[in-house]
Order: structure tokens, then C-alpha cells, then sequence
């Protein structure tokens, strides 16, 4: 990236680096050399006052006075010279410190160089600044009351020299620091832009709807903070467009829904014309024909009758059972999940329709007998089973013989299957089972008062809670069964 941050963020610290070295490089170019005068300055002033002291107590002459002054001179290159009142040696530095004898008389006999420049002046001292051929000194000579007379001096050009070795040892020194800081302040740098950048590759992400990316930070500074809030303002966005697509997808469904129903009335209304216009016509034929007296002994007006209420009965079922499917199909019917024993009520419905099939002479086997407990709705899941028992009935043949079994699945489901013997279902009649109104045998269906509807039911039932249903042909006869979740 032409203008990152990291590069800025370096270039500044890089720069005010830089900056700071060549001031203090600059300051020691123009003032070390006069510090370090002013710091020998100091220096002599010490040395004079040591004298001073050691002459007003008359110890100059001892062990420790000179040992002091020997600390002085070698630590900081001083040349001292002492004499007492009577001219006689009481001190010289063993560097060069007899030179200055001669000196030291001339200055007390008034005999001063022109080069001399007075730097301070006491009462029983002197500070100047001299130069003898090329070499110039920072100097100090006196005489005390005592009579003790001194000098010391140190040259100046030493001082430069310090100053001056000093000056480029910084120089050298902080060119080497502005490279290396300017080497580990690129690398600080990637580590500090490396989380922005991050930052800036989510939020590039986001403007794509792309919110798998996250932030992770490891620090509770600024950045990882705003790392935060940008997961949180991602998981919030992500979560907004979610919304907005189911509702959008909500509404597109009830856009298509809204044309179904309109189809499925008007396949309703075919349907049920179709399937009520024979039952009317019976209706109508044998109610005329007790009208009209065609048959008038007693018998036979109570077939009449007879005709008469059965069809009413079957039109009766089969507006109830299209009622319940509608209600299903349209979603008006809620369903209610709850936990209990399908065991149970398998066992329950079998006892009621035991009439039935004993007057059918058909014996029902039932393969299970433990409690075997599921969630589903449990009115909706007897329609469920009480058409598929029904169906058996209906169509049960060969042995007679109807079993209903119940198996736990490993997909934490339980599969309730109504066998039945009889004849199979043809393979190209099996798809259609499902469909309103759909009859594989429409006269045997007509005998028994069937309606086409029931595994419709079965279809929504199971539709509405989720869950498969089928049905199977054998070599002796049919099998439907429909699943439930398990309830352990």
C-alpha cells in the first residue's frame, strides 16, 4: 500500500530519531568543548582550595596532602608546582610540575606574558588563560597570606581533543542507532499495523457480505478493542441480512403459497364435485323412488332408507376428513409437541377396533410391548396411524393377518410400521398415494366408503412435524410406516 501506516508510523519515528540525534550532536559540537573548560575550571578551583586548606593548617608538607594532589593531577592531567615563603619545594607533579618553577617566579615578580587572558582574579589568586608557542593552558597561581606561593595549569588543547573524539565517537554511535532503530522501529511497527490491517481486510470481507472472517487480538489496547466491536458489529450485520433474507424468503413463500391456495381451491372444488356428485345422485335417485312409491312393501323402502343414510354417512366422513386435510395443508391447524407413550396408544386404538376386525376375522399381531415414548403431536399422530390401521383393514387378505411393529433407529427416530397381507400395490401406483383423491382400486374403494383422503392426511401430518413416511410392497402383501423422534 502506497501511503500504510506502517510505512508513516516509521517514517516519523525514523525521522524523529534522526532529529534528536543530530541536536544532541550539534549541542556537543558547539558546547562540549566549553563544558569541559568549564568542568577543568572547577577542577582547579578544587585543587587551589585544597591548598589553601592544607596552608592555613599547616599540612602541606604531610603525606596526605601530597597523596591528594597526586589524585588530582593524574586524574584529571594537572601540572602543580608549590613552593613555601622561603622559595624552598614543598610539591611538584611528576608531570612536569619543576617546569613551572620559573613561571611561577616571574609571576611573582610582576613579570607577565602578552598572551596572558585573565579569566578570574581573588584576592591571592589568579585564573587566566595563556599560550606559549602553539600550545595554550588554563592556568591558576597565587601567592597565599601564609606565604605559600602556587601554579597549575592544564592545557586546553587536551579539552578540544576530548571534545572533539567525543564529538564523532556520537557522531559514529548515532549513525549506527539510526540504523538499527530504524531496522527494529520497521519491525515494531509491522506488529503494531499488522492487527489494522487485519481490521482492514474484515471490513473489506463485510462490504462483500462475507462475515466469516474474525478478529483476534491478544492485548486489551485501542486496536483489539476495536477488533471487538467489529466482530460484534459483523455477528449483528450477519445476523440483520439473515433476518432480512428469511423475511424476504417469508415473503416470497407467501407470495407462492397465496398462489397455491388459489389452485388448491380450485382443485378442491373439482375434487369434491367430482367425488360428491355420485353419492348425491344416489341420494336423490332413491329418495325420489320412495317419493314416487316404486318399491312399497316395508323392506324395501328400508333398503331405500338404507342407501339413503349410508351415502349420507360416507358424504359425512369424507367432508370431515376434507376439513381436517384442509386445515392441515393451510397451516391452520398448530401443531402441539408433546412427550408420551406411542406404545400406548397403539395398544389403545387396536382395543377399540378389535370389533371390527374380528368381524373381519383378521388377527393383528403387535411386535412390541415395552413403553416406547416419543415427542410428536398425539391427536395428529393417531390420525396418522388410525388411517394407515384402516387402510389395513380395508385391504387385508391371504392369511389375514395385520402386524404393527415399532423400531428404535440409530438417528434418534422410531419407525412405526402397519403390515398388512393381501395383494401388492402396483409399482406405478405407489407415487401417487399421497395425492387427494387418489384411488388404486375405485370400486373396491367405493365398497368400503373409502374417499382417496386419509394418506393425504398422513402426508400433511407428517409434513408438518418434520418427519418421513413411506410405504413398501412384499411378496405377500403391503407395509406403510411413518417416523417419530425419540423420547428416551
Amino acid at each position: 500500500m502506497r501511503h500504510s501506516i506502517r510505512r508513516q508510523l516509521a517514517l516519523i519515528f525514523i525521522g524523529l530519531m534522526t532529529g534528536v540525534i543530530l541536536l544532541c550532536w550539534c549541542i556537543n559540537t558547539l558546547l562540549l568543548e566549553e563544558y569541559y573548560i568549564s568542568s577543568k575550571t572547577k577542577v582547579l578551583y578544587d585543587a587551589y582550595g585544597s591548598i589553601r586548606l592544607a596552608a592555613g593548617a599547616d599540612t602541606y608538607g604531610t603525606e596526605e596532602f601530597r597523596k591528594k594532589l597526586d589524585d588530582i593531577c593524574s586524574m584529571y592531567n594537572i601540572t602543580i608546582y608549590v613552593m613555601d615563603a622561603g622559595s624552598q619545594l614543598k610539591y611538584a607533579s611528576v608531570n612536569g610540575g619543576r617546569e613551572l618553577e620559573i613561571q611561577l617566579f616571574g609571576y611573582i615578580l610582576g613579570i607577565v606574558p602578552s598572551s596572558v587572558k585573565v579569566v578570574d582574579q581573588g584576592e591571592d589568586y589568579v585564573m587566566q588563560r595563556i599560550r606559549q608557542e602553539e600550545d595554550e593552558y588554563l592556568e591558576v597561581y597565587g601567592r597565599l597570606t601564609s606565604g605559600i606561593s602556587f601554579i597549575m595549569r592544564t592545557p586546553v588543547e587536551s579539552i578540544r581533543e576530548s571534545a572533539n573524539v567525543a564529538n564523532r565517537f556520537f557522531a559514529y554511535v548515532g549513525a549506527v542507532g539510526t540504523v538499527a532503530g530504524g531496522i527494529i522501529i520497521w519491525c515494531v511497527s509491522k506488529k503494531i499495523t499488522d492487527p489494522i490491517r487485519k481490521l482492514n481486510e474484515i471490513s473489506e470481507q463485510m462490504v462483500h457480505l462475507d462475515f466469516e472472517a474474525k478478529y483476534v487480538g491478544k492485548g486489551q489496547n485501542e486496536v483489539d478493542l476495536l477488533g471487538e466491536n467489529i466482530n460484534k458489529l459483523s455477528a449483528s450485520l450477519e445476523r440483520s441480512i439473515s433476518e432480512l433474507k428469511t423475511a424476504n424468503n417469508e415473503l416470497l413463500k407467501d407470495i407462492e403459497k397465496r398462489e397455491q391456495i388459489d389452485e388448491m381451491r380450485k382443485e378442491f372444488l373439482a375434487n369434491v364435485s367430482h367425488e360428491l356428485k355420485t353419492p348425491i345422485a344416489l341420494i336423490q335417485g332413491y329418495a325420489e323412488g320412495l317419493t314416487e312409491s316404486v318399491n312399497d312393501d316395508p323392506e324395501g323402502r328400508a333398503f331405500y332408507c338404507e342407501v339413503i343414510m349410508d351415502e349420507a354417512s360416507k358424504m359425512n366422513k369424507m367432508v370431515q376428513k376434507l376439513l381436517t386435510l384442509n386445515q392441515l395443508e393451510f397451516g391452520n391447524d398448530m401443531v402441539v409437541m408433546e412427550r408420551f407413550d406411542i406404545t400406548q396408544l397403539i395398544q389403545n386404538y387396536i382395543q377399540s377396533a378389535a370389533i371390527l376386525t374380528k368381524a373381519s376375522g383378521i388377527e393383528v399381531l403387535l411386535q412390541v410391548s415395552e413403553p416406547v415414548y416419543v415427542w410428536a403431536d398425539e391427536y395428529k399422530t393417531e390420525e396418522v396411524f388410525m388411517n394407515y390401521f384402516s387402510n389395513a383393514v380395508n385391504h387385508c387378505g391371504g392369511e389375514k393377518k395385520i402386524v404393527v411393529s415399532l423400531e428404535k433407529r440409530e438417528e434418534g427416530l422410531v419407525r412405526v410400521s402397519v403390515f398388512n397381507t393381501g395383494e401388492r400395490i402396483p409399482e406405478e401406483s405407489l407415487p401417487h398415494l399421497w395425492e387427494k383423491f387418489y384411488k388404486v382400486d375405485k370400486a373396491r374403494t367405493r365398497e368400503y366408503g373409502g374417499s382417496g383422503v386419509g394418506l393425504s392426511i398422513v402426508k400433511a401430518v407428517q409434513e408438518s412435524m418434520n418427519r418421513q413416511y413411506g410405504v413398501e410392497n412384499y411378496s405377500n402383501g403391503v407395509l406403510f410406516w411413518f417416523e417419530l423422534e425419540s423420547a428416551r
